[in-house]
């Protein structure tokens, strides 16, 4: 892969994740998290974006704005999604980035921020 190439990948990568938390803040999503995962040993993807929701409904509301947002913004489809149907804990695969939406107490059980801290962190802040 040439180093332009490389470049385009990365920026291709962190845009998605924009668009992530785009569709996340539309639906007031709460204690959205970025973790770019590119520098972290034997990571799967560039980045996780995690972020929490106040009942069943908002979540998947949540996933569904994301969803809508990638979509709209790059033409992109979500690889696979699940946990929709009980939905406690929505997990979609873009590849580069898999987003995380959670019921705030499942978020707390699962610690997910905690099995990765070699992650930068980035907390975005609620508008």
């Amino acid at each position: 892969m040439s180093k332009s190439t490389k470049k385009t990948a990365v920026e291709a990568s962190e845009q998605l994740a924009q668009w992530v938390v785009k569709g996340m803040q539309e639906k007031k999503a709460q204690d959205i998290v970025v973790m770019d995962m590119r520098g972290v040993a034997n990571a799967f993807t560039d980045f996780f974006v995690i972020a929490s929701g106040t009942s069943d409904t908002q979540i998947e509301a949540i996933a569904d704005s994301v969803d809508k947002e990638v979509w709209e913004s790059g033409k992109i489809h979500v690889h696979a999604m699940e946990g929709k149907a009980n939905r406690e804990w929505i997990l979609m695969d873009y590849y580069d980035v898999i987003v995380h939406v959670f019921l705030k107490d499942k978020r707390d059980f699962f610690k997910l921020e905690e099995l990765w801290g070699d992650a930068k962190f980035t907390h975005i802040s609620e508008e």
